[in-house]
């Protein structure tokens, strides 16, 4: 018997979502049945904060909260927060399934090449957690997720340099005017001189409103950060 039939046949490769069996699986593990229920994002969006618009048809420009307000680094997310993909996020925060970085991670990848080959960024600076969570979780999941896109985009991780310096209340459930006070000056640079001139690349699982990216991107201005720019596996609706 062939090795990878063996292999198959002792630890048979099961989506990730449905649990179904996929002959020849590769390494993302998601049948296509599931694939297909996943909603990529893909042009037409905001060409700053990547929100997409509801028509299927047209060119990229900016939103109107953009336009008004403006923003201070571009961000794209690969999926829509639904279906399969929230499932699998949730598993992978909330359920230790920290095995799911990786079909997280690649699908995000792919879905986001360009705009990270366009972007060029020197290193990639996950989301920080701040140390009371992360000993409550035990890991986190933008820093797996980091791992993932440094082996595919082949730019390096800098892990610790951004922290979160004061406990906030999880973003989950508070409306938007309560998420940016929440995490208003969560953030500072622990070593500003390591950041200075660089053009990083936030990453975090999911966008909602944009606050908690928005509280990092200030921390990493006053770092000295030439550029700043944001991926997220997925975007959520927010209140």
């Amino acid at each position: 018997m062939p090795f990878r039939a063996l292999l198959d046949l002792l630890f048979p490769p099961l989506c990730h979502v449905c649990k179904a069996f996929i002959p020849g699986a590769g390494a993302l593990l998601i049948c296509a049945a599931c694939r297909q229920k996943i909603s990529f994002l893909n042009s037409p969006l905001c060409t700053l904060c990547g929100a997409p618009f509801a028509t299927e048809a047209g060119v990229d420009h900016l939103c109107g909260a953009c336009l008004i307000h403006g923003q201070i680094h571009t961000c794209r997310s690969a999926t829509l927060l639904a279906g399969p993909i929230q499932e699998l996020i949730h598993g992978f925060k909330y359920g230790n399934r920290v095995h799911l970085c990786q079909p997280l991670g690649l699908m995000t990848a792919a879905a986001l090449a360009s705009f990270a080959g366009d972007a060029a960024p020197d290193l990639i600076v996950p989301v920080p957690l701040h140390r009371k969570r992360l000993r409550q979780r035990g890991f986190n999941q933008s820093q797996l997720l980091g791992q993932v896109l440094e082996k595919q985009w082949r730019v390096p991780q800098a892990v610790g340099n951004l922290r979160r310096v004061r406990w906030t209340e999880p973003q989950t459930g508070l409306h938007a005017a309560d998420r940016v006070s929440n995490v208003a000056g969560a953030f500072e640079a622990k070593h500003p001189l390591k950041l200075r001139g660089k053009r990083v690349l936030l990453v975090d699982d999911v966008l909602t409103t944009g606050s908690t990216m928005r509280a990092c991107v200030e921390a990493l201005r006053e770092a000295g950060a030439a550029a700043i720019f944001a991926v997220t596996v997925a975007r959520g609706v927010h209140r």
